[in-house]
């Protein structure tokens, strides 16, 4: 967390209330989990390229509620676990036609639209339903960070697969662009419950509730 700047008051009282949802690749497990309160948080406006090499804007995803994730295609971590739930999430919730997953690279001076393509391929993504984005690192680290609210940075021991920290939580966003939720994505003792499959039943219950939303 040592590269995020909160440039408001406001924003620090955020990331000091919102610092039990956020967790990195190599610290996941020590920040305990504690119950959500209601929040609302607005995604900056941002354009990036789809796998396909479509252009893709927020404003693309209004009208639609969304689970962002965040990984890298080199990633030898908590990356395979993190993408295993969203391809698990893409069956289950694939009855609900205002659903979208995105896949946001860390790691986009790697992870163009050809290699996106073929990690959603290797995962099953449904390409009219599961976005995999690109772009500048400069500009996706800090939408992560201003934005999202999650860390982000280049790994300190910078070995192959592990060249970044992120986050592993799953963030569920509503229908106007606000961030809603933050759910564990993999298997660790910092879930609630009976673990991630606490955390998942949490994230569709968000989920449905933000459906019923106007």
């Amino acid at each position: 967390m040592k590269n995020f700047h909160p440039s408001t008051n406001y924003e620090r009282l955020l990331i000091a209330l919102l610092l039990f949802a956020l967790a990195s690749c190599s610290h996941s497990s020590t920040t305990p989990e504690r119950k959500q309160e209601p929040f609302s948080l607005p995604i900056e406006e941002f354009e990036l390229t789809e796998r396909s090499g479509k252009k893709v804007r927020n404003a693309d995803l209004r009208g639609k509620v969304w689970i962002a994730s965040f990984v890298f295609t080199r990633c030898t971590g908590t990356c395979k676990q993190i993408t295993a739930t969203m391809e698990r999430l893409q069956g289950e919730l694939a009855n609900e036609k205002d659903v979208r997953l995105v896949t946001f690279t860390v790691d986009p001076a790697h992870d163009d639209p050809a290699e996106l393509h073929k990690y959603a391929e290797r995962h099953h993504a449904d390409k009219s339903r599961w976005l995999f984005l690109t772009g500048e690192e400069k500009e996706i680290h800090r939408l992560l960070k201003e934005s999202f609210k999650v860390p982000v940075a280049r790994s300190e021991k910078g070995k192959p697969g592990d060249e970044y920290d992120h986050s592993t939580r799953l963030v569920v966003v509503d229908r106007q662009g606000n961030v809603r939720g933050y759910y564990q994505g993999i298997a660790d003792e910092s879930s609630s419950g009976d673990g991630v499959e606490g955390e998942l039943k949490k994230l569709k219950e968000k989920v449905a509730a933000l459906l019923r939303e106007p």
